[in-house]
């Protein structure tokens, strides 16, 4: 597309409670194209005017938004559409939050920051759930309840004999490998269900 020059395009989020959108588009200033998303409390994943942008826009674009809160719903959310727009050749700019700006090596850094914080973020999660799970087993609570249901295990026989690979069906119950081998062979915990 030689030619094209580089559009703004503005974004714009209001929820049910703040209907006002004069504010943002004020604060955005004039763009190419507008996109506003109107959230009522009952849809807030339904982002149809951003996923709209999301295949609007093209390399040498630049999508201006008030500040990250109206973009994304979370650092990974934001993270996230920050990867898919640089993919695209699309820079992001921030009126409340210039430090994030993507087309500068400040907001790249900053960026990069964040990125690391969710990663820590997400971590400390997992590290919390295994310390939970690991308390519960030694104070006996988690063993108790086998995890695959009589009827999940047959489902899963006869998928493994339709040679449906081991690590999807266990992916599909939501269980680890070692729990479907387990219940497949009766062990552990399953010795006493299956008998």
């Amino acid at each position: 597309m030689a030619g094209h020059k580089g559009q703004v395009v503005g974004y714009v989020r209001v929820s049910a409670a703040d209907q006002n959108e004069a504010r943002q588009l004020e604060a955005l200033g004039p763009v190419d194209r507008l996109f506003c998303e109107k959230v009522s409390g009952k849809n807030t994943d339904d982002r149809a005017q951003l996923q709209q942008m999301l295949i609007y826009v093209r390399d040498g674009d630049k999508v201006r938004v008030k500040s990250p809160d109206r973009l994304a719903r979370s650092t990974t959310d934001l993270l996230a559409l920050v990867e898919q727009l640089k993919a695209k050749g699309v820079a992001l700019e921030f009126i409340d939050n210039p430090a994030l700006n993507t087309d500068t090596p400040q907001g790249e850094f900053m960026l990069t920051v964040l990125a690391a914080i969710a990663q820590l973020e997400r971590k400390t999660i997992r590290e919390r759930q295994a310390e939970g799970i690991a308390i519960a087993k030694r104070n006996g609570v988690y063993d108790r309840v086998p995890k695959l249901a009589p009827e999940q295990i047959q489902l899963a026989r006869e998928r493994i004999a339709q040679d449906v690979p081991k690590a999807k069906v266990a992916r599909d119950l939501g269980v680890s490998r070692q729990t479907l081998y387990a219940a497949l062979n009766g062990s552990g915990k399953y010795a006493e269900v299956s008998s």
